[in-house]
Protein backbone atom coordinates (compact mmCIF):
# COMPACT_ATOMS: atom_id res chain seq x y z
CA UNK A 1 0.00 0.00 0.00
CA UNK A 2 1.31 3.13 -0.95
CA UNK A 3 -0.11 5.11 1.99
CA UNK A 4 -0.74 4.38 5.65
CA UNK A 5 -3.44 6.90 5.53
CA UNK A 6 -5.71 5.66 2.84
CA UNK A 7 -9.30 5.53 3.81
CA UNK A 8 -11.65 2.71 3.02
CA UNK A 9 -15.14 2.24 3.78
CA UNK A 10 -16.70 -0.63 4.74
CA UNK A 11 -20.86 -1.17 4.59
CA UNK A 12 -22.25 -4.41 6.61
CA UNK A 13 -18.74 -4.30 9.26
CA UNK A 14 -21.51 -4.76 11.99
CA UNK A 15 -20.68 -8.69 11.64
CA UNK A 16 -19.82 -11.41 8.65
CA UNK A 17 -17.64 -10.66 5.60
CA UNK A 18 -17.65 -6.65 6.43
CA UNK A 19 -15.97 -6.60 9.83
CA UNK A 20 -14.03 -9.37 8.26
CA UNK A 21 -13.04 -7.01 5.72
CA UNK A 22 -12.11 -4.46 7.89
CA UNK A 23 -9.93 -6.17 10.06
CA UNK A 24 -7.75 -6.99 7.26
CA UNK A 25 -7.49 -3.73 6.36
CA UNK A 26 -6.49 -2.49 9.45
CA UNK A 27 -4.21 -4.65 9.23
CA UNK A 28 -2.75 -3.11 6.19
CA UNK A 29 -2.56 0.28 7.85
CA UNK A 30 -6.18 1.63 6.12
CA UNK A 31 -8.32 4.32 8.49
CA UNK A 32 -11.57 2.59 8.71
CA UNK A 33 -15.12 4.29 8.16
CA UNK A 34 -17.72 1.07 9.71
CA UNK A 35 -20.67 1.72 8.62
CA UNK A 36 -23.87 -0.63 10.06
CA UNK A 37 -27.11 -0.95 11.73
CA UNK A 38 -25.59 -2.07 14.67
CA UNK A 39 -23.99 0.34 16.85
CA UNK A 40 -22.43 -1.88 19.72
CA UNK A 41 -21.12 -4.52 17.22
CA UNK A 42 -19.26 -1.61 15.04
CA UNK A 43 -18.20 0.40 18.53
CA UNK A 44 -16.60 -2.98 19.51
CA UNK A 45 -15.04 -3.51 16.02
CA UNK A 46 -13.01 -0.21 15.93
CA UNK A 47 -11.55 -0.98 19.42
CA UNK A 48 -10.20 -4.25 18.03
CA UNK A 49 -8.64 -2.07 15.15
CA UNK A 50 -4.85 -0.85 15.31
CA UNK A 51 -5.65 2.06 13.25
CA UNK A 52 -7.81 4.88 13.72
CA UNK A 53 -11.99 4.63 12.39
CA UNK A 54 -15.25 6.27 12.23
CA UNK A 55 -18.42 4.51 12.93
CA UNK A 56 -21.46 5.82 11.09
CA UNK A 57 -24.70 3.72 11.95
CA UNK A 58 -27.24 3.79 9.06
CA UNK A 59 -29.45 1.69 7.20
CA UNK A 60 -27.62 1.56 3.63
CA UNK A 61 -30.89 1.46 2.03
CA UNK A 62 -32.48 4.61 3.71
CA UNK A 63 -31.27 7.48 1.29
CA UNK A 64 -31.90 10.17 3.96
CA UNK A 65 -29.93 8.53 6.61
CA UNK A 66 -26.94 7.64 4.61
CA UNK A 67 -26.74 10.92 3.54
CA UNK A 68 -26.76 12.91 7.07
CA UNK A 69 -24.26 10.18 8.16
CA UNK A 70 -21.79 11.28 5.13
CA UNK A 71 -22.07 14.83 5.26
CA UNK A 72 -21.41 14.79 9.40
CA UNK A 73 -18.15 13.18 8.15
CA UNK A 74 -15.19 15.58 8.79
CA UNK A 75 -13.99 16.90 5.04
CA UNK A 76 -10.57 14.82 5.48
CA UNK A 77 -12.45 11.44 6.24
CA UNK A 78 -14.65 11.59 2.73
CA UNK A 79 -11.78 11.32 1.04
CA UNK A 80 -12.37 7.99 0.19
CA UNK A 81 -9.87 5.52 -1.53
CA UNK A 82 -11.67 2.18 -1.28
CA UNK A 83 -15.09 1.77 -0.74
CA UNK A 84 -16.35 -2.06 0.14
CA UNK A 85 -20.10 -2.23 -0.68
CA UNK A 86 -20.67 -5.21 1.34
CA UNK A 87 -24.11 -4.66 2.97
CA UNK A 88 -26.55 -6.93 1.66
CA UNK A 89 -28.78 -10.21 2.85
CA UNK A 90 -30.92 -12.34 2.11
CA UNK A 91 -34.20 -12.97 3.35
CA UNK A 92 -36.69 -16.08 3.03
CA UNK A 93 -36.78 -18.74 0.47
CA UNK A 94 -39.72 -20.23 -1.58
CA UNK A 95 -41.48 -20.25 -4.77
CA UNK A 96 -41.73 -16.70 -6.95
CA UNK A 97 -45.74 -16.85 -6.18
CA UNK A 98 -45.56 -17.60 -2.75
CA UNK A 99 -42.90 -15.10 -2.19
CA UNK A 100 -43.18 -12.51 1.03
CA UNK A 101 -43.08 -9.49 -0.65
CA UNK A 102 -41.65 -7.69 2.80
CA UNK A 103 -38.61 -9.93 2.09
CA UNK A 104 -38.51 -8.67 -1.60
CA UNK A 105 -38.41 -5.39 -1.07
CA UNK A 106 -35.76 -5.93 2.18
CA UNK A 107 -33.20 -7.70 -0.70
CA UNK A 108 -33.96 -5.26 -3.30
CA UNK A 109 -33.32 -2.05 -0.79
CA UNK A 110 -30.30 -3.46 0.97
CA UNK A 111 -28.61 -5.43 -2.06
CA UNK A 112 -28.90 -3.16 -5.17
CA UNK A 113 -30.05 0.64 -3.69
CA UNK A 114 -28.40 0.50 -1.03
CA UNK A 115 -24.85 -0.35 -2.93
CA UNK A 116 -26.07 2.53 -5.44
CA UNK A 117 -26.93 4.95 -3.06
CA UNK A 118 -23.22 4.58 -0.99
CA UNK A 119 -21.80 4.84 -4.61
CA UNK A 120 -23.43 7.68 -5.18
CA UNK A 121 -22.11 9.46 -2.57
CA UNK A 122 -18.55 8.37 -2.40
CA UNK A 123 -17.52 7.96 -6.36
CA UNK A 124 -17.71 11.64 -7.03
CA UNK A 125 -14.76 12.56 -4.77
CA UNK A 126 -13.09 9.33 -6.21
CA UNK A 127 -13.62 10.87 -9.46
CA UNK A 128 -12.29 14.26 -8.80
CA UNK A 129 -9.30 13.06 -7.72
CA UNK A 130 -9.06 10.34 -10.54
CA UNK A 131 -8.14 7.45 -7.70
CA UNK A 132 -10.33 4.85 -6.07
CA UNK A 133 -11.31 1.15 -5.77
CA UNK A 134 -14.77 0.07 -5.50
CA UNK A 135 -15.72 -3.35 -4.64
CA UNK A 136 -19.26 -4.87 -4.92
CA UNK A 137 -19.82 -8.19 -2.76
CA UNK A 138 -21.72 -10.13 -5.27
CA UNK A 139 -22.32 -14.00 -5.37
CA UNK A 140 -21.90 -16.73 -7.04
CA UNK A 141 -26.15 -16.81 -7.10
CA UNK A 142 -25.36 -13.19 -9.54
CA UNK A 143 -24.24 -16.41 -12.18
CA UNK A 144 -26.89 -19.11 -12.12
CA UNK A 145 -30.47 -18.80 -10.48
CA UNK A 146 -32.13 -21.36 -8.00
CA UNK A 147 -35.10 -22.82 -7.24
CA UNK A 148 -36.67 -20.70 -4.66
CA UNK A 149 -34.40 -18.12 -4.42
CA UNK A 150 -35.69 -15.68 -7.83
CA UNK A 151 -35.06 -12.34 -6.07
CA UNK A 152 -32.05 -12.95 -4.06
CA UNK A 153 -30.11 -14.07 -7.58
CA UNK A 154 -31.74 -11.53 -9.71
CA UNK A 155 -30.56 -8.57 -6.65
CA UNK A 156 -26.94 -9.89 -7.32
CA UNK A 157 -27.23 -10.32 -10.97
CA UNK A 158 -27.69 -6.56 -10.51
CA UNK A 159 -24.59 -6.29 -8.69
CA UNK A 160 -22.71 -7.72 -11.62
CA UNK A 161 -24.03 -5.46 -13.75
CA UNK A 162 -24.03 -2.69 -11.73
CA UNK A 163 -19.97 -3.25 -11.74
CA UNK A 164 -19.85 -3.67 -15.00
CA UNK A 165 -21.46 -0.17 -15.80
CA UNK A 166 -19.41 1.14 -12.83
CA UNK A 167 -16.21 -0.08 -14.62
CA UNK A 168 -17.25 1.35 -17.84
CA UNK A 169 -18.37 4.77 -16.68
CA UNK A 170 -15.50 5.34 -14.02
CA UNK A 171 -12.65 3.91 -16.81
CA UNK A 172 -11.69 7.23 -17.58
CA UNK A 173 -11.44 8.89 -14.62
CA UNK A 174 -9.07 5.86 -13.27
CA UNK A 175 -11.20 3.72 -10.60
CA UNK A 176 -10.98 0.27 -10.30
CA UNK A 177 -14.38 -1.40 -9.71
CA UNK A 178 -13.88 -4.91 -8.14
CA UNK A 179 -17.03 -7.53 -8.34
CA UNK A 180 -16.46 -10.48 -5.67
CA UNK A 181 -18.69 -13.68 -5.87
CA UNK A 182 -18.50 -16.26 -3.09
CA UNK A 183 -20.35 -19.30 -3.10
CA UNK A 184 -20.65 -20.42 0.71
CA UNK A 185 -19.80 -18.67 3.32
CA UNK A 186 -20.71 -19.71 6.68
CA UNK A 187 -21.80 -15.91 8.21
CA UNK A 188 -24.82 -15.05 9.25
CA UNK A 189 -26.35 -15.07 5.81
CA UNK A 190 -28.25 -18.33 6.58
CA UNK A 191 -29.71 -17.29 10.03
CA UNK A 192 -30.75 -14.02 8.60
CA UNK A 193 -32.86 -15.92 5.49
CA UNK A 194 -34.50 -18.47 8.08
CA UNK A 195 -35.61 -15.85 10.35
CA UNK A 196 -33.29 -16.82 13.36
CA UNK A 197 -33.77 -21.15 12.75
CA UNK A 198 -30.46 -21.81 13.68
CA UNK A 199 -30.97 -25.85 12.88
CA UNK A 200 -32.35 -24.97 9.02
CA UNK A 201 -29.24 -22.44 9.33
CA UNK A 202 -26.81 -24.82 10.10
CA UNK A 203 -27.93 -27.62 7.89
CA UNK A 204 -26.90 -25.22 4.90
CA UNK A 205 -23.42 -25.94 5.65
CA UNK A 206 -23.53 -29.58 7.33
CA UNK A 207 -21.15 -31.93 5.69
CA UNK A 208 -18.82 -29.72 4.11
CA UNK A 209 -16.50 -26.64 4.66
CA UNK A 210 -17.86 -24.02 3.54
CA UNK A 211 -16.03 -20.64 3.29
CA UNK A 212 -14.97 -18.64 6.15
CA UNK A 213 -15.65 -14.33 6.15
CA UNK A 214 -12.15 -14.45 6.60
CA UNK A 215 -11.36 -15.88 3.46
CA UNK A 216 -13.12 -13.19 1.71
CA UNK A 217 -11.79 -10.54 3.21
CA UNK A 218 -8.11 -12.15 2.67
CA UNK A 219 -9.16 -11.58 -1.42
CA UNK A 220 -10.30 -8.63 -0.73
CA UNK A 221 -7.08 -7.46 0.67
CA UNK A 222 -4.72 -9.19 -1.77
CA UNK A 223 -6.77 -7.26 -4.90
CA UNK A 224 -6.34 -4.05 -3.28
CA UNK A 225 -2.51 -4.59 -3.03
CA UNK A 226 -2.37 -5.26 -6.44
CA UNK A 227 -0.15 -2.90 -8.66
CA UNK A 228 -1.66 0.23 -9.81
CA UNK A 229 -2.08 -0.69 -14.01
CA UNK A 230 -3.26 -4.09 -12.84
CA UNK A 231 -7.35 -4.34 -11.91
CA UNK A 232 -9.06 -7.46 -10.41
CA UNK A 233 -12.60 -6.99 -12.25
CA UNK A 234 -14.35 -10.01 -10.57
CA UNK A 235 -13.50 -12.82 -8.87
CA UNK A 236 -15.72 -16.30 -8.51
CA UNK A 237 -14.85 -17.79 -5.11
CA UNK A 238 -15.86 -21.28 -4.26
CA UNK A 239 -15.54 -23.68 -0.96
CA UNK A 240 -13.88 -26.42 -2.60
CA UNK A 241 -16.99 -28.69 -2.48
CA UNK A 242 -19.09 -26.10 -4.00
CA UNK A 243 -18.91 -26.87 -7.90
CA UNK A 244 -21.78 -24.49 -8.78
CA UNK A 245 -24.55 -22.69 -7.39
CA UNK A 246 -26.37 -26.46 -6.66
CA UNK A 247 -23.66 -28.75 -6.93
CA UNK A 248 -22.09 -29.00 -3.65
CA UNK A 249 -19.99 -32.37 -2.52
CA UNK A 250 -20.93 -33.03 0.98
CA UNK A 251 -18.63 -35.84 1.49
CA UNK A 252 -15.53 -33.22 1.88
Amino acid sequence: MDSPSKIALVTGASSGIGAATALALGQLGYHLILCGRRSERLQALAAELPVPSQVLCFDVADLAAATQAWEALPAHWQRIDVLVNNAGNAHGLGPIHQGALADWDAMIDSNVRGLLYLTRLVSPGMVERRSGHIVNIGSIAGRQAYANGAVYCATKSAVAMLSDGMRIDLNPHGIKVTNIEPGMVETEFSLVRFKGDENRAAAVYKGLQPLAAQDVADTIAWILQRPAHVMVGEVLLLPTAQASATVVNRAI
